[in-house]
């Protein structure tokens, strides 16, 4: 999956309230890291189809309430918040936007 493909279908209001989430241990947000595949809005259920860097990633919890506490907090028709956690494809650094490689040095 490329930077281009990731998150194509996704929700744009549901993306920019994913940018607020920022990776604790990266400083980066989960969009711009690639972690967010895909997001929708439906009858005020959002669901969102993201990864974490590693399946042992010990900001899962975390990362998994800022999710959700953005976008409750961001989109007011949402009344529910979906997370289908998923491992397929893995998330390599190649799935990084071009300002995340750049932040973290990889070019």
């Amino acid at each position: 999956m490329t930077t281009e493909k990731q998150g194509a279908g996704s929700n744009p209001r549901v993306l920019d309230a994913l940018r607020q989430v920022v990776d604790p241990e990266l400083g980066i947000n989960i969009v711009d890291l690639g972690l967010v595949y895909d997001s929708d809005v439906r009858d005020g259920l959002v669901h969102v189809r993201m990864t974490m860097t590693t399946p042992a990633c010990p900001m899962e919890e975390l990362l998994m309430e800022m999710v959700h506490s953005a976008i409750l907090r961001e989109l007011p028709e949402a009344r529910s918040v979906d997370v289908d956690l998923v491992w397929d494809p893995a998330w390599n650094p190649e799935m990084m936007s071009p300002a995340a490689k750049a932040q973290l040095g990889r070019t």
